[in-house]
């Protein structure tokens, strides 16, 4: 499949038509019909309608029309980024992270930098510690925020801080009556485990918190978003283990409840290749460590307690 072909089917797809399709990308139309047939082909599935009149998207071609202009937009993004940086205009920088990290304060370590730095194109991905270190190695990303620590003599590790971890309960959970829970009484209760790949990961983390305790915890889901997890703590299927900083997400239906035990925390890494002493790899890094220790992780804004619940409960949802 190339671009020529994702254009042509949105062309076809807006337009509802081969005739006027062709005319926009000015091409015959047997040619065209021919490119829209072989995509099917590669596909597997039929995208357009041909024996309605007008021409109609059937539901695969719908949801590909909606797909295929989201790449085309994400292209010419890509494309007018690189001619900016190509004619001296711009730099770019990209930047990884896991998705809890956002919940702290790595929001204003992303502003920070964007206003000091408004010249710099800034591009963030969100990807997992492992997906970070092998892009960080290629070059796809300059620094990564991640919760693992990763043993490779390309990468230098640096601990931001270590994160307390804390258990996400449905509202109406028994355990609740509980100003605090150890991982002994969670252990038996149905566990949600995220992400599900790739491996090692938080996931991991959880399981060896469990483990370095004499514990094997009860898994009943592994789900590869903490959100898909929230939801379905909300849903009642189970509870799930995730850093403190999460709680800042106000979802109804989850209470966070803080662990007993001692020492269960998770760590905030950020990653870059060891040869790297470029000005804003040094200056994002400088930006990191001017933040007092306890705020890359820390929740923004305490949650409310829900109706009716205990007031040391906590409130409503990391890779």
């Amino acid at each position: 499949m190339e671009l020529r072909h994702l254009r042509y089917f949105t062309a076809v797809a807006r337009e509802l038509s081969f005739s006027r399709a062709a005319e926009q990308l000015h091409i015959a139309q047997p040619p065209l019909s021919r490119q829209i047939r072989s995509l099917e082909d590669e596909l597997g599935a039929e995208l357009l309608d041909r024996g309605s009149r007008p021409l109609r998207l059937t539901p695969a071609g719908r949801f590909f029309q909606i797909q295929a202009q989201q790449m085309l937009d994400r292209m010419i993004e890509i494309q007018a980024a690189a001619a900016r940086i190509a004619g001296g205009t711009r730099t770019w920088f990209g930047l990884g992270f896991v998705p809890s990290t956002l919940y702290g304060n790595l929001p204003e370590v992303i502003r920070r930098f964007r206003e000091a730095q408004p010249t710099v194109e800034l591009s963030l991905f969100e990807m997992t510690t492992l997906e970070q270190i092998e892009a960080l190695k290629a070059g796809r990303i300059d620094v990564g925020f991640g919760r693992l620590q990763i043993d490779d003599d390309a990468i230098d590790g640096e601990l931001v801080r270590e994160e307390a971890v804390v258990a996400a309960l449905p509202a109406n959970h028994r355990l609740l009556r509980h100003k605090s829970l150890s991982l002994a009484k969670l252990a038996s209760e149905p566990l949600l485990l995220y992400p599900a790949k790739p491996r090692p990961s938080y996931a991991d983390q959880v399981l060896e918190i469990f483990r370095s305790r004499g514990l094997k915890p009860t898994v009943a889901l592994e789900t590869n978003e903490v959100q898909t997890a929230i939801g379905l703590v909300v849903a009642g299927i189970g509870y799930a283990l995730v850093p403190r900083s999460v709680q800042a997400l106000d979802r109804a239906g989850v209470v966070y409840m803080p662990l007993s035990d001692e020492g269960v925390t998770t760590p905030i890494i950020m990653n870059h290749r060891r040869d790297d002493e470029s000005e804003l790899t040094t200056f994002i890094r400088d930006i990191v460590r001017s933040l007092p220790t306890s705020t890359l992780g820390k929740p923004r804004a305490r949650p409310q307690p829900l109706p009716d619940m205990p007031a040391k409960a906590g409130g409503p949802r990391g890779r």
